[in-house]
């Protein structure tokens, strides 16, 4: 039976979302016929871990659903079991780029990759703990059914029934190796009242994180849709568009990658850096593989975390490490 890993990263409070994404994992089970292994990721203070432990023990069992809730100190015994059997001639410094002191978007989603593998998963599903579903008709809006739908088949068996197809040519044989919708609500990087207060400083200052050399009306239309997801816009159907998925039209939370692209190559582990968890998404996309945009948009939003002082300048700060990374991950 075909299995995969539905992920949730977390080092903040967010009891409702882990009940809320357990919800998906049995829909995933029930509509598909798969095992779906819940994975939780703890890097949580104690008070909120034991919050999420308490989470975690009341949701309801459901068939074909595994969880699986490890804290900081079980990550590391895996990892370091993992590292002592990799043959590494550094055995500790790896483990201490796949689990460092300070929060790390791309090593946490790497260590999701390495236990879905020891799992037997076949794909990787992530959702984030600061955001929830849509719903449509009195009805949650998972986007796993569009991950399972599409994920790991023949890109030309799908050209029918997606909405559109832009496939580069002789790439129809080739399997989906991503599957990715966007998210509405607020923005994802907390620049809104930059671009409130002062939007030519907004253009440049996001103007910062794009390649060279891209003509300035495209350039424009890019630092206009950046951060932005999907905007304002409100599920009342399925649409799909079968292509190389470009980053900038997906989230990090909802999306959906096939093992044969990270079994293959890891996430960079800069710690205290936004965005370096999108590595993947852009390699997939400049190898051409092909992959599934839909709109089955995640609501996005900001924790009471993130709304603090001390919140705020932490993000604002992983945001410069971020513009600056760019110069090199572009």
């Amino acid at each position: 039976m075909r299995r995969v890993c539905l992920t949730l990263p977390t080092h903040r409070s967010c009891a409702a979302t882990i009940a809320a994404v357990a919800e998906e994992a049995a829909y995933g089970a029930g509509e598909f016929g798969v095992e779906v292994a819940l994975l939780i990721l703890d890097s949580s203070p104690a008070q909120v871990l034991a919050e999420h432990r308490e989470a975690v023990a009341a949701l309801t069992p459901y068939p074909g659903v595994s969880v699986h809730h490890l804290d900081e100190d079980e990550q590391r015994g895996f990892l370091r079991k993992v590292a002592g059997r990799s043959a590494a001639p550094d055995p500790d410094r790896l483990l201490e780029l796949l689990l460092p002191s300070r929060i790390s978007y791309g090593a946490v989603t790497d260590r999701a990759f390495l236990l879905a593998e020891s799992l037997g998963c076949t794909s990787l599903h992530r959702r984030d703990s600061d955001s929830r579903y849509q719903h449509h008709g009195g009805e949650p809006v998972f986007p796993i059914h569009q991950e399972l739908t599409h994920l790991g088949r023949r890109a030309a068996d799908l050209k029918g029934s997606a909405t559109r197809s832009k496939l580069p040519p002789g790439s129809g044989e080739r399997r989906v190796a991503l599957v990715g919708g966007s998210f509405v609500g607020e923005m994802s990087v907390d620049v809104a009242r930059i671009r409130e207060a002062d939007p030519e400083t907004y253009r440049e200052l996001v103007g910062l994180s794009l390649p060279e050399g891209y003509p300035e009306i495209w350039r424009g239309h890019l630092i206009d849709a950046s951060f932005r997801g999907a905007g304002d816009t409100v599920f009342d159907g399925d649409l799909t568009v079968l292509a190389p998925v470009s980053p900038t039209r997906v989230d990090m939370c909802n999306v959906a990658l096939d093992h044969e692209v990270y079994r293959r190559v890891p996430l960079p582990p800069a710690t205290d850096t936004i965005g370096t968890d999108y590595f993947l998404l852009g390699l997939a996309h400049d190898a051409r593989l092909p992959g599934v945009e839909h709109n089955r948009h995640i609501v996005n939003f900001h924790t009471a975390e993130r709304r603090t002082d001390a919140g705020f300048l932490a993000y604002q700060l992983r945001f410069a490490r971020f513009l600056l990374a760019k110069a090199y991950l572009n």
